[in-house]
């Protein structure tokens, strides 16, 4: 249903004359009917000027310190400041807070907030009917709506007749509380976002005090804008409160939580965290050489607040002059770290070929964005995993490790410091714009429960040459690891050559001999695959342990949320499905044959054309399948749910013939049923039709509410 244009107006002349009222102080009031939900799912959008990113991140924070569980989806721009009012500048954030575990941000939200008519048109079609929408009513004027592309206000033409429509005046009401501050009128309609974060704050029962708390720390250098975004955000609380335009609000209990010490984390600011950690774990100096570049630049900034921890970061003046300074400094006994997306890959991948014959440790963090070239720069993808594993000219293995959640961003860190000090290699660690930027709560680790990463220098010689004297070779392998010593430049007697020219083995001069060369890639290769030996089995979700389900869903990287709750749902309809994810990705697991091999068949999600199933499909003469999707958003559960239930209709399984699926927009949806709620599937999922024995959101053993939105 749609509210009658005359009762928003009603609304808005009541109101006009209470603005001393609506910006009085607040507090949590239970108000007259409070409905209480298990989860909701909330997207804000507005121009890229309007502070919408800063509007969910508090909700989103407010949200997690109440106790309720997160996951959220900043949805920007690439440009810094489109034209306002425009498609191209709009900018989104979702957000899910539930009462229980969830996994993903929300397949389709429970209400949109627009904040003018791009904001609208560019979001309606994630709607679904019954969907509650809040508009700024004052921004719906003739010229906004033009630049919009719409031909009519859909506010009164009728189109939205399918939704909860509340047309709020957001501008004017906030301009009129910023006469009180004595702000000019431009510089007051800039705080609408904050009425918009009180009015929704109100609709879903959020604690006042932390936001306000928020606020005059965030401004306090600037009094007069957090006074009058403070009474902006009253404003839109206490509108909410006593306009009488809501029939009622809304309430999601905390989730139940284990004991520790929580924090908000975004999947940047985690692995920044991870890579101080494990430069303390190794007592190594921590040193950062990075070029700035979307969306991985939010690592060099914590990783510069952080020099008490001994940690020197060095913004480059390119992406190669950063990997060269990190190379330096891994050659100087630090432990040498370098940023980047896939155009500055691209660039480091002579150097990180250089670091594969050098033989020194070092972390090339990739956070992945679409490509290729300049891409979307602040889209995600998954497309950088054969650029990671191949992309270098010769034979230059490097280990490979990729993150799954924003939290997991720290463990995954570590992980990669621990190989590389501990083989002397590059490592590079794959995140993607939807970990960096998406958060999440995350309990901090006990810190005697994280990895120990022991590292030992070379202090003297390690060879006798055949005169009888002590020398040093700077080749000579580690038995068990295949690892070259580690010789920090001054030590006496311990002075040798470093460069890209191939080295003799163990004596580390310049050989142009063939034999030499053929030893020195196999020694390199051999050590990147002794890896797998020091790395744990690739875990497998399977109730009816290994090989009892029909189909396995293989992942890797930031689609584990949606995989596991699309698992979850497919389960619900009775199907047996196991779920697998990836965290080491060159070399595997050692059980990963072994795991493969236990199903009839295997489904593999990416948001790539498919670069891990051609792997699996080559090194295991396994039947896998794989689905893809890159429309610079992450997949959602209902998608991997239809992509199962199509593999197993097929009493065969997939075939090699049909390798892959895709999620695309011309794909068919799931055919509604009407016994489900609207938020149970989505508009871009792959055809399959509804379970006839137990509808799509029935719920798990494990799990008895949200199924729809996990």
């Amino acid at each position: 249903m749609r509210l009658p244009r005359d009762t928003t107006a009603t609304a808005r002349g009541r109101h006009t004359g209470l603005v001393d009222n609506l910006g009085a102080a607040v507090s949590v009031v239970i108000p007259r009917h409070t409905q209480e939900l298990d989860r909701v799912v909330v997207r804000f959008a507005g121009d890229s000027g309007d502070g919408i990113q800063l509007t969910g991140t508090q909700f989103t924070s407010v949200s997690s310190v109440f106790g309720n569980d997160t996951a959220t989806l900043p949805d920007f721009p690439a440009e810094i400041r489109a034209p306002a009012g425009t498609l191209a500048g709009v900018s989104a954030f979702q957000v899910q807070i539930s009462d229980h575990d969830i996994l993903t941000p929300g397949d389709v939200p429970n209400a949109l907030v627009a904040m003018n008519p791009a904001a609208l048109r560019a979001n309606l079609e994630l709607m679904m009917p019954g969907g509650t929408i809040i508009v700024n009513g004052d921004a719906f004027d003739e010229r906004a709506l033009e630049k919009a592309g719409y031909q009519s206000n859909p506010l009164a033409d009728g189109s939205l007749a399918a939704f909860t429509v509340y047309e709020v005046p957001m501008t004017s009401l906030t301009m009129e509380v910023g006469k009180e501050v004595g702000v000019k009128p431009r510089d007051a309609e800039r705080s609408k976002n904050f009425f918009a974060l009180g009015l929704v704050s109100w609709l879903y029962s959020r604690p006042v005090e932390p936001t306000i708390e928020w606020i005059d720390r965030r401004f306090a250098g600037r009094p007069q804008i957090g006074e009058v975004n403070t009474k902006a955000f009253r404003a839109g609380y206490n509108f909410g409160e006593t306009a009488e335009l809501f029939e009622s609000n809304y309430q999601v209990r905390p989730a139940a939580a284990a004991p520790g010490t929580y924090t908000n984390v975004t999947g940047n600011t985690a692995l920044a965290w991870g890579l101080i950690a494990a430069a303390q774990l190794a007592k190594l100096p921590l040193f950062l050489g990075s070029y700035p570049i979307t969306p991985a630049s939010d690592i060099l900034h914590e990783l510069s607040k952080q020099k008490h921890f001994g940690v020197r970061t060095m913004q480059a003046e390119d992406e190669i002059a950063g990997i060269g300074a990190a190379i330096g400094a891994a050659f100087g006994g630090a432990l040498g770290v370098t940023t980047t997306s896939g155009p500055g890959l691209d660039l480091k991948s002579e150097s990180i070929g250089l670091a594969v014959a050098l033989e020194l440790p070092l972390v090339i963090v990739d956070v992945q964005r679409g490509g290729p070239s300049t891409g979307l720069p602040t889209k995600t993808e998954q497309s950088d995993l054969l650029h990671a594993l191949y992309g270098r000219h010769g034979e230059s293995p490097v280990p490979v490790v990729a993150a799954s959640t924003p939290s997991h961003c720290f463990d995954a860190a570590i992980e990669a410091v621990r190989i590389a000090v501990t083989y002397r290699t590059p490592v590079i660690l794959l995140s993607d714009g939807y970990l960096a930027n998406g958060t999440e709560p995350w309990r901090l680790p006990d810190i005697e429960s994280l990895p120990e990463i022991p590292v030992v220098f070379a202090t003297e010689p390690n060879h006798t040459d055949p005169d009888g004297r002590a020398v040093f070779w700077p080749y000579e392998r580690d038995l068990q690891t295949g690892a070259r010593p580690w010789a920090v430049p001054g030590t006496p007697g311990l002075e040798h050559r470093i460069g890209g020219l191939e080295k003799a083995h163990g004596s580390g001069s310049v050989s142009y001999d063939g034999a030499n060369h053929e030893r020195m890639v196999r020694e390199r290769a051999d050590k990147v695959a002794g890896v797998a030996a020091s790395i744990a089995p690739v875990k497998v979700d399977d109730p009816d342990g290994l090989g009892g389900a029909e189909l396995l869903v293989l992942g890797w990287g930031s689609t584990f949320g949606a995989i596991a709750a699309g698992v979850r749902r497919a389960r619900a309809r009775g199907l047996r499905v196991a779920h697998a994810h990836l965290v080491h990705l060159n070399p595997f697991p050692e059980n990963l044959a072994a795991v493969l091999r236990a199903y009839q068949s295997v489904l593999v999600p990416e948001t790539n054309l498919g670069q891990l199933v051609r792997l699996v499909r080559a090194e295991y003469l396994v039947d896998a399948r794989g689905l893809a999707k890159l429309q610079g958003l992450p997949f959602r559960a209902a998608e991997i749910e239809s992509a199962i239930v199509a593999a197993m209709a097929s009493h065969s399984g997939p075939s090699a013939g049909a390798m892959f699926a895709s999620t695309t927009p011309s794909a068919p949806a799931v055919p509604p049923n009407p016994a489900v709620p609207p938020n149970a599937s989505t508009p871009s999922s792959t055809a399959v039709p509804p379970s006839t024995a137990v509808p799509p959101n029935a719920s798990t053993p494990s799990s008895t509410r949200g199924a729809s939105n996990r």
